[in-house]
């Protein structure tokens, strides 16, 4: 007697056969997972680390870069397929488009948390090896580095969720760019608001959860790590959702 897997299980492992075929996203995902050690180790050789940071915050000072590559990885896994027209056979193979795209939704968290996960984990142990040793707060790498892979996975589902509504590499590239930074540049504009305006990006609670200096309030919002994070992917969530709706309407 044989069995065949779930429709979402043959989904996923259709659209990671995809994932991995793509140079370009293949890529951007080596980037993400490289940049924070190179980042640990920059900071620790040129002694650039200012005294009231910490060895955590220091070591993962490219993880904000990496995170916004993370997001850019979400958006070309979708906006890649209707560059090359290829998102009519992944529709006409996978009719119901909301397991398409929660498939699509699925693997790119994963990578990303696993990844990021690894890659911060691996940038922290540098750091606290080469920098000089009690010179620095070491900071509190646990529970703050799970949090930290979660918001590179947020980054990516949001990126495929503007991806899914724009449908344009650099349309969609430069829109969830914007997502990530314009918060904190336009949080003080709202007054009271800011603490809620600030913090409503993915870098705002990365910086906040990797704990460096420079995560004041004025900058990413008064909001502590984790509701900051919480807030980021239930808005994250309602995106895709939108997305999702749009997409069924949609002729392709």
């Amino acid at each position: 007697m044989t069995t065949t897997a779930a429709p979402g299980a043959q989904a996923l492992a259709y659209e990671w056969i995809k994932f991995r075929s793509v140079r370009s996203t293949v890529w951007t995902t080596v980037a993400t997972a490289v940049l924070p050690v190179l980042g640990a180790v920059f900071v620790a050789t040129t002694g650039s680390l200012q005294s009231d940071d910490t060895v955590l915050g220091g070591s993962l000072t490219l993880s904000v870069v990496a995170q916004m590559l993370a997001a850019v990885v979400g958006a070309l896994v979708v906006t890649g397929e209707y560059s090359s027209g290829t998102i009519r056979t992944t529709f006409a193979a996978r009719p119901r488009r909301s397991t398409v795209l929660a498939a699509k939704a699925a693997l790119v968290a994963g990578v990303m948390y696993v990844l990021a996960l690894a890659s911060c984990t691996l940038a922290y142990l540098v750091g606290d090896a080469l920098l000089p040793e009690g010179r620095y707060a070491q900071g509190e790498p646990l529970p703050a580095l799970f949090g930290i892979a979660a918001s590179f996975a947020v980054a990516a589902v949001l990126g495929l969720a503007v991806g899914t509504l724009v449908r344009h590499s650099a349309g969609a590239v430069t829109t969830v760019i914007g997502l990530l930074l314009l918060p904190s540049l336009f949080g003080p504009l709202f007054g009271d608001a800011e603490r809620w305006i600030a913090g409503l990006s993915p870098t705002a609670a990365l910086e906040k959860l990797t704990q460096t200096s420079d995560a004041a309030a004025d900058a990413v919002g008064s909001l502590g790590p984790w509701p900051s994070l919480l807030l980021v992917a239930a808005y994250t969530t309602a995106l895709t959702l939108g997305a999702l709706v749009l997409l069924r309407r949609r002729d392709v």
